[in-house]
């Protein structure tokens, strides 16, 4: 099985992705920090319920990677957007074995004293046009949604868009359920709504 773990929003700069969700849901994110291996950095926000939110961008002074980056963020063009939805699970390689191809190969990465693998296409596509989940197995504790200060902020819906939503549906039927995922036939594109303290809040692609 498979867990929701977190959202992404990616930004040309992280200075704009940072900006888009502080405006959009009145917080200020928590600095993250700088990732090897794909040389980007994030700041964050905790949310309710084990959740959390990244700001995510590629870090300008940072040397450029041996291979795509994670998150399709070589391509990324244009205004911040919610980008990316993550799921844990306890057995990368295993879970991947029961998944059709291109979810990805695991890629161990480190951020501070936070340890995990997660799996990255060669091409840093995810299936479905980047709908399909990016998959993360944590290797330390404890987990990053516990290390935010807490937010008061909840998801209530993560909507995914897809021409082939079915397909999608089909491929994580049996490997998760969760109530605030759903999966509907439409252009592709995301659509998240928070219940925070200035009201209903939403971020998009």
């Amino acid at each position: 099985m498979i867990t929701f773990d977190h959202i992404a929003i990616a930004g040309e700069t992280l200075e704009a992705a940072r900006a888009y969700v502080e405006d959009a849901l009145g917080v200020t994110l928590q600095d993250g920090g700088a990732h090897d291996v794909f040389f980007t950095h994030n700041a964050l926000l905790g949310l309710e319920d084990g959740l959390y939110l990244e700001a995510i961008a590629i870090n300008p002074h940072a040397p450029q990677p041996d291979r795509p980056r994670w998150f399709d963020l070589d391509r990324f063009k244009g205004a911040p957007r919610l980008t990316n939805w993550i799921c844990r699970t306890d057995d990368l390689p295993n879970t991947l074995e029961k998944l059709p191809a291109g979810f990805g190969t695991p890629v161990a990465l480190k951020r501070g004293d936070l340890r995990w693998q997660m799996a990255v296409p060669q091409d840093g596509i995810l299936p479905f046009d980047n709908c399909g989940p990016a998959l993360i197995e944590w290797q330390s504790a404890p987990h990053p949604a516990e290390r935010l200060r807490p937010s008061d902020i909840t998801l209530r819906r993560l909507t995914i868009t897809h021409p082939q939503a079915d397909g999608l549906n089909g491929v994580l039927r049996g490997h998760m359920q969760d109530d605030r995922i759903v999966i509907e036939t439409g252009p592709v594109g995301m659509h998240a709504e928070f219940d925070t303290p200035h009201g209903l809040r939403t971020l998009g692609s």
